[in-house]
């Protein structure tokens, strides 16, 4: 005879960052929380471990090289190679920071129940894990992505990387191939020009979710970088143990070698092995959970967050998930999830800060909006900084409200913060006019954009009447 459950008010299955979001608030207000993750070391999810934290880490040394080596025009000279084992040292050090307010023991200390296995519904409110079980009124299922895998002929005879496994490295590649030209291959692609790497970045488009327009300038930088860029094509087999065949439209076929073949061709997602049916949890023709505009599964006591739920595949957007699903817990009326103020950073150099509404959603919903944009030629500050291929362009409504945007700079994903919170609160753009700029600060461009755009406004009749006022 089976023990009988253990109680609980909210049992989260994975302690990624929506996850750690609702077990942490949840518990602090008082209630029962069960925590659950495979292992004590998968604890802060994709981001603290294979995602986010050591992918900025890396870039961050790779962009300190790319300066020093710009500096050699200046009679700054430097020699020799790249230690790999002291980079990856640099970003297994970052993490370990972070990890230790995100691991087992440090969760318990703050009153939560941590459980560490692999979890499988046994009922419509009932969760296993090694063999116990636990039952929940609330259960959110939080267990992520991991990344998709090619699947051609002879990539079996090779050593495949992903985000997953190119923080173990201990050497540089001298050629390096990537698969998949989105925000991971690019960000990792030019990192590892920036270490000496000979790097090929095959897909079918550049960053193909983000504006061609504000792709442009970086890709003109990725080309500078010395990566080179195979748009168009589609890997076809590995020949040699050590040869990528690709293939574009056009039957024309290219043969690429490598040392390195890194793959980031997308995502899956984590949860295959929840036995979802044991809890009347239903999953579509592509197998994704079916859920509502409230994030609850066919079975209205679970809810999913974070990459579980597709869409966004952002850690800030499994907080927001994470914010939605904390007050449906607690308020009768129901949140829905609203994506409208989505927002995303690619942090190659310059990076790709993107927010808001685009155009194409802009016009499927027949919403009248108008572009205004500005490249960083005159900005003061790029000037100085040497770094004026920059832009920056916004849909703006009517009004003069920020519906979406985007900028291509560097620190563009600082830079579009302001533009971020006024866009996601309706605040019109005749507002940044009321602000004082310090000189030369970075964030000017926003106003020198918005003075651009009200200085339109002076039409014929508005300088007289002003000339009259004058005199």
């Amino acid at each position: 005879m089976k023990k009988k459950p253990q109680q609980f008010d909210v049992i989260v299955i994975g302690a990624g960052s929506g996850g750690l979001n609702i077990a942490g608030f949840m518990n602090r207000v008082g209630l029962r929380v069960l925590l659950i993750d495979k292992e004590d070391r998968t604890i802060g999810g994709d981001c603290l471990n294979f995602g986010c934290v050591p992918s900025k880490a890396l870039i961050h040394v790779a962009r300190l090289i790319r300066a020093g080596r710009r500096a050699e025009r200046f009679g700054m000279s430097g020699s020799g190679e790249i230690d790999m084992k002291k980079v990856m040292g640099y970003v297994n050090d970052k993490k370990e920071i972070i990890r230790q307010k995100e691991n087992a023991a440090y969760l318990r200390n703050l009153g939560m129940t941590v459980v560490l296995g692999k979890a499988s519904f046994a009922g419509l409110r009932t969760v296993e894990v090694n063999g116990a079980r636990y039952r929940g009124k609330k259960i959110v299922i939080a267990t992520g992505s991991r990344p998709r895998h090619l699947d051609i002929p002879g990539i079996e005879s090779v050593k495949v990387y992903n985000n997953e496994n190119i923080f173990s490295i201990r050497s540089t590649p001298k050629k390096m191939v990537v698969v998949g030209a989105g925000p991971i291959g690019v960000e990792i692609g030019q990192a590892m020009v920036a270490f000496g790497s000979e790097v090929t970045i095959i897909g079918s488009r550049l960053l193909g979710k983000e504006d061609p327009e504000m792709v442009a300038p970086l890709k003109e930088a990725l080309e500078r970088d010395g990566v080179k860029l195979l748009l168009g094509y589609r890997p076809v087999k590995v020949e040699d143990g050590g040869t990528l065949v690709i293939r574009n439209e056009q039957g024309e076929e290219q043969k690429i070698p490598f040392d390195m073949l890194f793959e980031s061709i997308g995502r899956k997602f984590n949860f295959s092995e929840l036995d979802l049916e044991k809890a009347g949890i239903a999953v579509d023709e592509k197998g994704k959970l079916v859920i509502d505009e409230c994030l609850r599964t066919t079975n209205r006591n679970v809810l999913v967050c974070g990459d579980a739920a597709g869409g966004h595949m952002f850690t800030h957007a499994a907080e927001l998930h994470a914010a939605v699903i904390i007050k449906n817990f607690f308020s009768p009326w129901k949140k829905k999830l609203d994506t409208d103020a989505m927002a995303w950073v690619t942090y190659s150099s310059p990076e790709i800060a993107t927010f808001g509404l685009s155009e194409r959603t802009l016009q499927a919903r027949r919403v009248a909006y108008e572009v205004v944009a500005k490249d960083f030629s005159e900005s003061d500050y790029a000037i100085v900084n040497d770094d004026t291929s920059g832009k920056i362009k916004l849909l703006l409504s009517p009004k003069g409200i920020i519906l979406g945007g985007s900028i291509v700079a560097s620190n563009a994903g600082e830079l579009a913060q302001e533009l971020m919170l006024a866009q996601s609160n309706g605040i019109k753009i005749k507002a940044f006019m009321n602000k004082v700029y310090p000189y030369p600060t970075a964030a000017r461009i926003n106003h020198s954009l918005v003075l651009d755009h009200m200085s339109k406004k002076l039409t014929g009749p508005i300088k007289k009447l002003l000339r009259l006022l004058f005199h």
